[in-house]
């Protein structure tokens, strides 16, 4: 290992964007993570041992990957900025669990990636910062997508965490409320002020864990069938439900009555507003659209 001082420690930080001539890119949601106590909590709350296989999205100069590489089997971690190879190069040249893929996450084939690089040994965790202007197209796609997490802990802008664990009836509750909740555990771990990075992002961050439930009572027909159906429920939160369902479904009186007749079946008044329906209510509504073959 090196002498050096942690990567993430704000002299060093410093010294390496000195040392490259490097600033963060706005159009990349690059935030440098500056203190030390977030990234211990962090392997913490992703309870990190020597058997575990991570990937990490948007290492940056490698201040997280050094922590995740002292606990973790092997990191593969994927850099988006081919600025930043040479740098992470060179801070986690000590570490050869470490392997950087110069790939948007958003278009890698992670399955197959997984079974290449980890040989589809579990478990298998994300563990990241992720870019703020990204954040739900990543979760989404992690959550959607044909690779198996055995946990997702995940640093995100506050306002988003807040809605990915979000009640019904409250305000931040919402289609991707719904979402992640149909299929996972989802919880905060703990809050991140805004000044434990250089430079300070304009808001605070939240670090969300994520795990698949053990069991679901009700199975769902397609998940992105259903997570497009639930989006058209809360298209217009100051509507009622019954107006985003003629959103939907359109107006001609044979899709209303079909409308009406599920709502009447489910004991759903048509003039609630989407955020006071529960997860279960829409998994059970989406499922009788589909019965009937509207969705």
């Amino acid at each position: 290992m090196t002498n050096n001082p942690d990567i993430a420690s704000p002299a060093r930080t410093q010294a390496i964007l000195n040392r490259y001539h490097l600033s963060a890119k706005k159009s990349l949601g690059q935030n440098f993570l500056t203190d030390l106590n977030v990234l211990n909590n962090i392997v913490k709350a992703a309870n990190l041992s020597d058997k575990d296989n991570v990937i990490e999205i948007g290492p940056g100069i490698g201040g997280l990957t050094e922590y995740l590489a002292r606990e973790a089997k092997q990191v593969l971690a994927f850099e988006i900025d081919q600025n930043l190879l040479p740098v992470l190069d060179d801070t986690l040249s000590a570490y050869n669990n470490v392997k950087i893929i110069n790939q948007d996450i958003l278009q890698a084939n992670l399955p197959k990636i997984i079974n290449e690089e980890f040989n589809n040994e579990r478990p298998i965790k994300v563990v990241a910062n992720l870019p703020y202007y990204i954040t739900t197209p990543i979760i989404l796609d992690l959550l959607k997508g044909n690779a198996d997490f055995d946990e997702i802990v995940v640093m995100m802008q506050k306002e988003v965490a807040q809605r990915l664990v979000a009640k019904p009836g409250s305000r931040d509750y919402g289609s991707l409320s719904v979402i992640i909740q149909y299929m996972n555990n989802v919880d905060i771990a703990f809050e991140v002020l805004r000044k434990s990075f250089i430079p300070a992002p304009k808001v605070d961050s939240a670090i969300v864990t994520l795990s698949k439930k053990e069991s679901i009572d009700t199975e769902v027909f397609d998940v992105k069938l259903f997570a497009s159906f639930v989006r058209g429920c809360f298209a217009h939160r100051r509507k009622t439900f019954w107006n985003n369902m003629q959103g939907l479904f359109g107006k001609n009186p044979e899709n209303k009555a079909k409308v009406q007749g599920v709502l009447d079946k489910f004991d759903i008044n048509p003039g609630i507003r989407p955020e006071k329906i529960s997860v279960e209510q829409y998994v059970e509504i989406a499922n009788e659209f589909h019965s009937i073959k509207m969705i």
